[in-house]
């Protein structure tokens, strides 16, 4: 029994660790745009917060006196979301203390970023424009700006092209712009099938569904369906929504293992999403969603095991 229960721990490590390392591959295309936008900062914010992470997996592999397991990259891709969750501005200090913070058993990258939110705010939530000359140690000189979100919070409706939006072209965290590289790295990671589209569809689809029912664009009547249209793109090309749905939606210990579960963990983290943005201080309100929702996915997975059950048995 206790053989069997090794070979099949194996394999789920086997599992998990090759949808880390999906991950991790994942996030140099977006490394390679923030690179473009922003220079060679984000290269090495990135390589400051890998490198956390990693140490952070010899350190507790040591103080837990098991064998360190190379081939698990879980705190590796955990630290390159949190660093590219972050603007291409912010201090070395608050990307290693975001990375420092995960832990389970919520999203360690949303609890990483939460923590790093609520204790730098005027780091995380101001961003600078792209193609501005950004320093690579010392970027305290850079103008930064929260446009976006202020906009979005006041009722406007957002003054840019649906190229440039498309391609990240604003003011945003330096992973989280590019919506064409975001769902290429989405359909690579489903094709591999390390992902399922369960989660992330309802989540997206819960939030695009407010937004065009509920805009809070200012002017927007009952009639208007391209004005609607926009503010459902206005809404889920910022904020690190298409991010989230791709990197933080289907970590596989937190998200819900069940179809139906997962369905409903998606519309779950939507709505708490999008009451976040509308009535929250943050504009990355996804992260604090996950936070919430992370709490009793469990319970969704032991109820449904138990419905399913409970039919069965009948």
């Amino acid at each position: 029994m206790d053989e069997r229960l090794i070979q099949q721990q194996e394999q789920e490590l086997a599992k998990t660790g090759r949808y880390y390392l999906h991950v991790c591959f994942m996030t140099i295309p977006l490394l390679c745009m923030a690179c473009f936008l922003y220079g060679l900062r984000p290269l090495l914010l990135c390589g400051a917060a890998l490198l956390t992470g990693n140490l952070c997996d010899r350190l507790v592999s040591l103080l837990r006196r098991r064998v360190y397991r190379a081939g698990d990259f879980s705190n590796e891709s955990f630290a390159l979301i949190i660093a590219l969750l972050m603007p291409a501005t912010v201090d070395w200090y608050v990307v290693i203390m975001a990375v420092l913070a995960g832990s389970y058993p919520f999203n360690p990258a949303a609890v990483g970023y939460a923590v790093a939110a609520v204790s730098w705010p005027e780091q995380v939530f101001r961003y600078p424009q792209p193609y501005t000359n950004i320093p690579l140690w010392d970027a305290t000189s850079v103008p930064v700006s929260s446009t976006i979100s202020d906009t979005l919070r006041s009722g406007g409706s957002l003054n840019i092209g649906a190229i440039s939006l498309v391609l990240g072209e604003y003011a945003a965290p330096m992973g989280t712009g590019a919506a064409l590289i975001l769902l290429a790295c989405g359909l690579f990671l489903w094709l591999q099938k390390d992902v399922r589209l369960s989660a992330s569809v309802s989540f997206v689809v819960t939030c695009a569904l407010i937004a065009f029912l509920f805009p809070r664009q200012v002017g927007v009547n009952g009639v208007d369906i391209a004005l609607r249209l926009q503010c459902v793109r206005d809404e889920l090309l910022t904020g690190a929504m298409l991010f989230s749905a791709v990197f933080l939606l289907n970590e596989p210990y937190t998200c819900a293992h069940h179809h139906l579960g997962r369905i409903l963990y998606g519309v779950l983290v939507g709505a708490i999403t999008m009451g976040f943005r509308y009535y929250g201080v943050y504009e990355t309100g996804v992260c604090f969603a996950l936070l919430t929702v992370n709490s009793i996915s469990g319970w969704m997975d032991r109820t449904e095991s138990h419905l399913y059950a409970l039919l069965h048995s009948r």
